[in-house]
C-alpha cells in the first residue's frame, strides 16, 4: 500500500504528532511518498531513517498511490483535490489546524484511524466538485473546486453587480461584496459564515449565498446541481477577484464564467466510527451549554 503525505504550514509544535504519523505508517509496512517541501522542512529538525520518495505535485504524484495523507486542516486538504484530480486516489485528512470539517480526524484518534485503514473499516465518501468554465484560461488547467466558487469585489471597490442566471434564465442581480457557489462539501465554509445553510454531502445541490447584500431580504438559494450557473458582472472597476477554494484569479469583466457540476468526484476516507452528523454535532457545538 503507497501512501502520500502532505503539508503545506509545517509547525514545530506539529513535529510530535507528525513523527508519531509516520512512524505508525511505517510500522504498518505501508510505502511512504512525501510531499518534497514537506519533506525538507521537516528533516531540518529530525531524522528519519528511511529512503524517501518525493513528489512535487499533480504531475509526479504516482499514479498507484492507494490513499494521501492531508496533515494540516480544511485549506490543506483543499489543496490535495487540485494533486489527485480525477485520479480517483481518497483523501483522508489529519486535523492540525482549528476547526476541520474535512480533516475530521483529530491528532488523538490518529493511532485508531490508521488501524482502521489497514483493517480496511472505512467507507469511502464520494463528493462533488463544482467546475469553472471561462473564455479564458483560469486556475493552471484545474478548474475545480470541492468547497466553493467565488466572485468577489476588490479590496477597495465599492459594491458590485452580479447577473446571475440558471441554464441561462435570469435568477437574480445581486447587489453585493460578492457571490459565493458552494457544493454541499462547502455548504459548511464561506457560505456558512455568511448565512447559508447547512448542506448534506449527499445532497444533489449547489448553494448560492450573496457575501454581504445590499438588500437585506435577499437570502442564499439552493438550486439542483445539473444547472449551469452563468455570471454577468457589473462595478465601478473593470477588475473583479474570482476564486476556487483558496485559490484566486483576478478577472476582467469582459471576462465569460459560469458553473456546472464537475464531471468526476473526489474521494474522502471515513473511519467507520466518524459521521457527518457527528462532525457537525462537534464542530458546530450543538447541543452543549458553553454557558459554565
Amino acid at each position: 500500500m503507497l501512501v502520500a503525505l502532505y503539508n503545506r504550514t509545517f509547525d514545530v509544535q506539529d513535529l510530535p504528532v507528525l513523527l508519531r504519523i509516520i512512524n505508525k505508517l511505517r510500522e504498518q509496512k505501508l510505502q511512504l511518498v512525501f510531499y518534497k517541501d514537506f519533506y525538507e522542512r521537516l528533516m531540518a529538525h529530525t531524522h528519519i531513517e528511511t529512503e524517501p520518495r518525493f513528489f512535487t505535485g499533480k504531475k509526479d504524484l504516482p499514479p498507484h498511490t492507494d490513499m494521501l495523507f492531508s496533515l494540516g486542516g480544511d485549506g490543506t486538504l483543499l489543496d490535495t483535490v487540485c494533486f489527485v484530480g480525477n485520479s480517483n486516489i481518497p483523501l483522508i485528512g489529519i486535523n492540525l489546524g482549528r476547526l476541520g470539517f474535512l480533516a475530521a480526524i483529530p491528532e488523538e484518534e490518529v493511532d485508531d484511524a490508521i488501524l482502521s485503514l489497514v483493517r480496511g473499516s472505512y467507507t469511502l465518501e464520494k463528493r462533488t466538485l463544482l467546475h469553472l468554465d471561462s473564455s479564458v484560461p483560469l486556475f493552471d488547467g484545474s478548474p475545480f473546486a470541492l468547497n466553493e466558487f467565488t466572485i468577489h469585489r476588490n479590496d477597495t471597490s465599492s459594491m458590485i453587480k452580479i447577473h446571475t442566471y440558471l441554464n441561462g434564465e435570469f435568477l437574480n442581480t445581486y447587489w453585493a461584496d460578492g457571490l459565493i457557489v458552494a457544493t454541499p462539501t462547502g455548504s459548511t465554509g464561506y457560505s456558512l459564515s455568511c448565512g447559508g445553510p447547512v448542506v448534506f454531502p449527499q445532497t444533489s445541490s449547489f448553494v448560492i449565498t450573496p457575501v454581504s447584500p445590499h438588500n437585506l431580504n435577499t437570502r442564499s438559494i439552493v438550486v439542483p446541481d445539473d444547472n449551469v450557473i452563468s455570471f454577468e458582472v457589473e462595478g465601478r472597476t473593470e477588475q473583479f477577484l474570482c476564486t476556487l477554494d483558496a485559490r484566486t484569479e483576478t478577472i476582467k469583466s469582459s471576462v465569460q464564467i459560469a458553473v456546472k457540476r464537475e464531471s468526476f468526484t473526489v474521494s474522502l476516507v471515513r473511519p467507520d466510527e466518524h459521521n457527518f452528523l457527528k462532525t457537525i454535532r462537534q464542530k458546530l457545538y450543538w447541543g452543549i451549554d458553553k454557558r459554565n
